[in-house]
């Protein structure tokens, strides 16, 4: 069976729930990794914690990183439960995630492919590993990166980027495809901005190491 690695947005976890169990009904095997954005940008609102990101990372302080880790030990627990028993729940931190820290943002990573032992045994027991996105430090990671570290590290066949748009956009439409080089371009022109930058680049990094990535209906191609 091939290797499946679905990453869902905070905003789109419980949509994601049919495309597990459908993936999974066609005989692949499913690791989810989740964010949990919305959710966490407003706690932070709510405790009076500032909000701010960089080329699509979450600007952590420690105080927001024991936000971060509350928020999306919740939402991992949320989606695990809506999965239901095959679903095991995992804190990259705790399993084996590791990521360079970047200082500039505090306490956040970048994540590097990794092949975590809890994630691999889940798998072998026919089950579904849920993974949250923090890496061992612990250092906040963004989802989409910590997607693509895990796919390249556990060899996936595919790595799918479920999101609110219906994939990536230029002049309005939907790209059916886009190289890796002229994605390269077009981020660094400044082509795109907000959630879209972060999925692009981790879809060009797991395309280049062997993973068919898809952003909705869009390929990325090495």
């Amino acid at each position: 069976m091939s290797l499946v690695v679905l990453k869902c947005g905070g905003s789109v976890a419980h949509d994601a729930i049919a495309g597990v169990h459908g993936l999974r009904a066609a005989g692949h095997d499913v690791c989810v990794v989740h964010g949990g954005g919305p959710q966490i940008s407003a706690e932070l609102s709510r405790l009076g914690l500032p909000v701010g990101f960089v080329g699509g990372r979450r600007v952590t302080s420690a105080a927001a990183l024991a936000v971060v880790r509350q928020v999306l030990a919740r939402v991992n627990a949320e989606l695990c439960a809506a999965l239901g028993p095959a679903a095991v729940g995992l804190m990259g931190d705790e399993v084996g995630l590791v990521a360079h820290r970047i200082p500039a943002l505090g306490y956040v990573g970048d994540p590097l492919p990794a092949r975590p032992a809890a994630v691999v045994d889940a798998l072998a027991a026919g089950l579904v590993p849920v993974v949250a996105p923090l890496a061992a430090g612990p250092l906040n990671v963004n989802a989409d990166e910590a997607a693509a570290a895990l796919a390249a590290g556990l060899g996936a066949a595919r790595l799918l980027f479920a999101t609110d748009a219906p994939g990536v956009l230029r002049d309005g439409a939907v790209l059916s495809a886009i190289g890796a080089d002229e994605a390269d371009e077009l981020l660094a022109s400044g082509a795109f901005e907000g959630g879209i930058v972060p999925k692009l680049h981790a879809a060009v990094l797991a395309a280049r190491l062997g993973v068919q990535a898809e952003i909705g209906e869009t390929a990325v191609l090495a």
